[in-house]
């Protein structure tokens, strides 16, 4: 792990974002809160909630950190055959919380999948990527385009 302890305590933010393309048909069952496990978006939210609180655990050289907030939003496009998945995370901290946001956004995703695989094996996650972090040394970012 990189030594932070020197660094100074910054407001620090990330936001990611991703998509799982799936059918017509498992769209509409979510929409339509039809899918047998249960409500798919409320299950990935605190699912994305838990697996950013986790991020440390999870990958090798990450520092865990005590997070003061993820929220994980989606967004049905029925027109581009997907769920738009979008995760924030802050704190005030030594480090960023970009992989937090990214760990959100990616296990919401795999939420969905494991929710609908009943339904439609041939979803597909898709596009998880860093839009935009804020505070420490590097200052901000945002992804062109976004």
């Amino acid at each position: 792990m990189v030594d932070v302890g020197a660094k100074a305590a910054t407001a620090r933010s990330a936001t990611a974002r991703g998509r799982v393309y799936a059918s017509a048909e498992t769209l509409r069952a979510i929409e339509s809160n039809a899918v047998a496990k249960g409500n798919v978006f409320e299950v990935a939210r605190v699912a994305g909630i838990l697996a950013a609180k986790r991020t440390g655990d999870l990958i090798p050289l990450c520092h865990p950190l005590a997070l003061d907030v993820v929220a994980v939003q989606f967004r049905l496009n029925a027109a581009a055959g997907c769920i738009d998945i979008e995760a924030t995370a802050s704190l005030t901290g030594k480090t960023g919380v970009e992989m937090e946001a990214m760990t959100a956004v990616s296990v919401a995703a795999l939420t969905i999948y494991d929710m609908c695989k009943a339904l439609d094996k041939g979803m597909t996650i898709s596009d998880v990527r860093l839009v935009r972090k804020s505070g420490g040394k590097s200052g901000a970012y945002e992804r062109p385009g976004e």
